[in-house]
């Protein structure tokens, strides 16, 4: 089964966890194993309330090269097996990046094709090598982008970029992406993992559940939410322990203990 891919979870210091693309000799293209291993690893990190962030990345120096192309002959040419592919596997795992409320970051390297793209839009920040590439050039394998994952590119990389990836199958540079709101910071290659480590870091010294709110808020908005019903909940934390301590902090001159 090994060499199905598998997605690693690691809790290092500092409260934060790192979720790990690998799937060696394939520049870790995500096997159908993988997405349900994705599903479920964000699934417990949203249950951890200690946690302040995640890092997404790829391994042996790709972040993800798109769908692991070996297994598709065995379902994709029946509808049912097909639909069950892309709205529970894929989606489950997609879903649940997108439901977690802890920041994520993507450190992409190298590859970051189809799937790969798809994982890069659920994360928060993303922060990109120089010589990162980006895709989507499925047409040139017969089938088109499943509707809720397009929609997830084109909301995140941009409705022009979704068309130019989708339909001429280009491949675009970091820059490019960067230029188009896509990317937060693109970076040497060698300094990817340390620029996304002192992102990660610099938001694990800020207020946790501030954090988990504005997520919260952000996704409601992005999901079209009436604002009267975010309105409704949004200032439940008015006497609780962090807010408290923000602004106690801020008067009294010292650094808040988050």
């Amino acid at each position: 089964m090994s060499d199905l891919g598998r997605v690693h979870l690691a809790i290092g210091d500092h409260a934060l966890a790192r979720v790990t693309l690998s799937h060696p000799g394939k520049f870790n293209a995500m096997s159908r194993r993988m997405w349900r291993e994705l599903q479920a690893v964000f699934t417990q990190l949203q249950a951890r309330t200690e946690l302040r962030g995640v890092v997404v990345a790829g391994e042996g120096g790709h972040f993800c090269v798109g769908g692991d192309i070996a297994e598709y002959p065995g379902f994709r040419f029946d509808a049912e097996q097909l639909r069950h592919f892309h709205e529970e596997e894929v989606w489950g795992g997609l879903s649940a990046m997108l439901a977690c409320d802890l920041p994520v970051l993507a450190q992409i390297d190298g590859n970051c094709m189809g799937a790969g793209v798809e994982i890069a839009s659920c994360c928060d920040i993303r922060v990109a090598g120089q010589g990162a590439r980006f895709g989507a050039p499925i047409a040139r394998l017969g089938f088109p982008m499943a509707p809720r994952e397009a929609r997830l590119v084109a909301r995140e990389a941009g409705l022009a970029t979704a068309r130019e990836m989708l339909l001429e199958a280009a491949v675009l540079d970091a820059d490019t992406l960067l230029a188009r709101g896509f990317l937060h910071a693109v970076l040497p290659d060698e300094q990817v993992a340390e620029g996304v480590a002192a992102r990660v870091q610099r938001i694990a010294r800020l207020a946790p559940q501030a954090a988990r709110l504005n997520k919260q808020t952000l996704r409601a908005l992005t999901d079209g939410e009436p604002l009267q019903a975010i309105v409704q909940r949004a200032y439940h934390y008015a006497d609780q322990a962090e807010h408290q301590e923000g602004i106690s902090a801020f008067l009294a001159k010292r650094p808040p203990v988050f």
